[in-house]
């Protein structure tokens, strides 16, 4: 009978080899998970041959100059196996995003942060909230296992007298029967091309900034150019002038999610996102998709709202929890 314990690797086809199984049996649940390595292999695909490193290689293949720091700062993955050897849990980190971690035990949760990624800078967590709680707990404390009650070990060693601040509560929505805005609002839509390049990247920017996300202040180019080249956002145009976009993941084992979708403040309370993202959604069932998916901010009733009212029904709730020191 083997050990519980985390595996770990650099190299996003090993992860998919290993993890994939896992994470396609629930692949709305694990829709971040899926979409993100999705996005990582095809691009590791492309650039084979390279002699510059891609996501999808292991952290040894990489170039060693820039040391611990380095390797810390490019994407590691793993997955929990149980004592029968099956795995029963997975986990992305893509700094500077927050680590995205599936349902796993909560044991488990507190290993990885305390153990696992110990040496790793981390700046959040993103998980169902209980686990995201025992992650905390790992990283704050240096100890797995225990509990919140204050019997786990705290030795000062081991403690990183950091802090832990909830960053978003988000909530999951699945398509379940569309329905177009009604009224509808006056315009059209259309799929982004090379020419609306800057003004996605732009208003990708805009999009970081104003929801807080802990990616802000990128440059978003070359994600702006990737994301139109791979038929993924859509543009809404009223009056002859872009209104909103809504964007897409690639496809997944018959699951793709939607977002982010953005309308400059100029441009709201006309319907414009809940229109671009009908078109979309529609668009993408047309295409094949089996399930569409989405995520909102608990805190915005708006988005909430209108996503419901064009057939978009609740699955569950995670939370972001942000790090930072004392």
């Amino acid at each position: 009978m083997a050990a519980m314990s985390w595996q770990t690797t650099g190299d996003v086809t090993e992860f998919l080899a290993a993890a994939g199984p896992y994470l396609r049996r629930e692949r709305v649940r694990n829709t971040v998970l899926l979409s993100v390595t999705e996005t990582m292999r095809v691009n590791a695909a492309a650039s084979a041959g390279s002699s510059s490193p891609s996501a999808g290689q292991p952290e040894s293949a990489a170039p060693s100059a820039d040391g611990a720091a380095g390797r810390a700062a490019r994407p590691l993955f793993g997955w929990w196996s149980d004592r029968a050897g099956a795995v029963a849990g997975a986990f992305m980190h893509t700094p500077p995003f927050p680590v995205v971690l599936t349902e796993v035990a909560l044991a488990a949760a507190a290993e990885l942060a305390a153990v696992t990624l110990a040496a790793r800078p981390l700046g959040g967590v993103n998980a169902y909230p209980e686990v995201a709680e025992e992650f905390a707990d790992g990283w704050r404390h240096g100890s797995p296992g225990g509990s919140r009650d204050g019997s786990r070990d705290r030795s000062p060693g081991g403690s990183r007298n950091g802090r832990v601040d909830v960053h978003r509560r988000q909530r999951l929505y699945r398509l379940a029967e569309l329905a177009w805005p009604d009224p509808a609002p006056a315009g059209t839509a259309r799929m982004a091309g090379d020419g609306d390049a800057k003004l996605t990247a732009d208003w990708f920017a805009a999009f970081a900034d104003e929801v807080d996300d802990m990616g802000r202040g990128e440059d978003h180019s070359a994600a702006a150019r990737a994301k139109i080249s791979q038929a993924g956002v859509l543009v809404w145009e009223a009056d002859g002038q872009p209104a909103s976009i809504a964007c897409n993941t690639l496809p997944v084992t018959g699951m793709v999610r939607i977002g982010p979708v953005y309308t400059p403040p100029s441009a709201r309370g006309h319907g414009y996102a809940s229109a671009a993202t009908a078109a979309l959604s529609h668009r993408l069932l047309e295409a094949g998709a089996e399930e569409v998916v989405l995520f909102t901010d608990l805190a915005n009733p708006v988005s909430n709202s209108i996503y419901q009212r064009i057939g978009y029904r609740p699955v569950e709730d995670r939370v972001v929890l942000a790090f930072s020191a004392d």
